[in-house]
């Protein structure tokens, strides 16, 4: 009886230690891509659905992994804060941060149309410093080189799909290179005229099985078929962040938070 009771009591610190790992231990994914629009490396790293979640004091567990990487530019892409858990300072202090590393550009997701409380944290974000990019695009300037930068709200905040689709289209720059940030992968058939996509919202697929993927992810429920990685449809890139908390499912299986490193070379891809 006192031997059974051992194994079941360390097989419950096992699974509590794995969960904790899996839950907070920071990843980094790298990808490389090269465009002929492109002179000059440039380094974006993206983070993407913190949903109010914290990673040491301050976020100095987070803030250290992205200054290591030292980017050009900061790209978080939605769902900074939870719409159910909503805990605004987590998430200000993350973004307070990373200003401090590179210039960081920010678009909504849904959880901030969902949370009521957009416009006080605009606020708070465009007094942080940082860029918030509501349907816009800006020419960024990164040493010799000049991207498009465009930012789109979640379509929660806009009359559906087809708006979302027409302010896409009508933002694209055909000289220069065009980096879309979005909070959705499931939209991909809107995103063709840009060059680079990086999108969120999926979360891995929340539990990553071997040789399959992601299991689930919202808007696209089981089997979902953008959960992470690169996704290419002609001269088009698109990358999908698992992100880095949770929200309605609690747990990561295989699927840690994650920091996406992209280095965008010159040259044919």
């Amino acid at each position: 009886m006192k031997k059974r009771m051992l194994i079941v009591g360390i097989s419950i610190c096992i699974l509590m230690l794995f969960s904790y790992y899996q839950n907070n231990s920071l990843s980094t994914s790298t990808f490389t891509l090269s465009s002929e629009k492109i002179t000059e490396p440039i380094k974006v790293v993206q983070l993407s659905d913190l949903h109010s979640k914290q990673f040491g004091k301050n976020q100095n567990q987070l803030v250290k992994q992205v200054k290591k990487l030292k980017p050009d530019i900061i790209a978080f892409t939605g769902d900074l804060v939870d719409s159910e858990t909503y805990d605004e300072q987590k998430s200000i202090t993350l973004m307070e941060e990373l200003v401090q590393i590179a210039p960081t550009y920010y678009v909504t997701g849904n959880h901030e149309s969902w949370s009521g409380k957009f416009p006080a944290l605009e606020e708070k974000l465009l007094e942080a410093g940082i860029y918030v990019l509501r349907n816009e695009q800006t020419l960024v300037n990164i040493g010799e080189e000049t991207i498009n930068l465009i930012g789109v709200d979640d379509p929660t905040f806009l009359s559906g799909e087809e708006e979302l689709a027409e302010i896409v289209d009508s933002l694209s720059h055909k000289e220069h290179f065009n980096l879309l940030l979005s909070h959705r992968p499931e939209l991909f058939s809107l995103y063709e005229k840009m060059d680079l996509v990086l999108t969120g919202h999926a979360h891995g697929g929340q539990v990553r099985l071997p040789f399959i993927g992601g299991i689930v992810a919202p808007d696209q429920g089981f089997m979902p078929k953008y959960t992470a990685g690169m996704y290419k449809k002609e001269d088009m890139v698109m990358i999908v962040n698992r992100g880095l908390g949770n929200s309605i499912i609690p747990q990561r299986i295989f699927n840690r938070p994650e920091i996406v490193e992209v280095v965008i070379n010159g040259g044919a891809f």
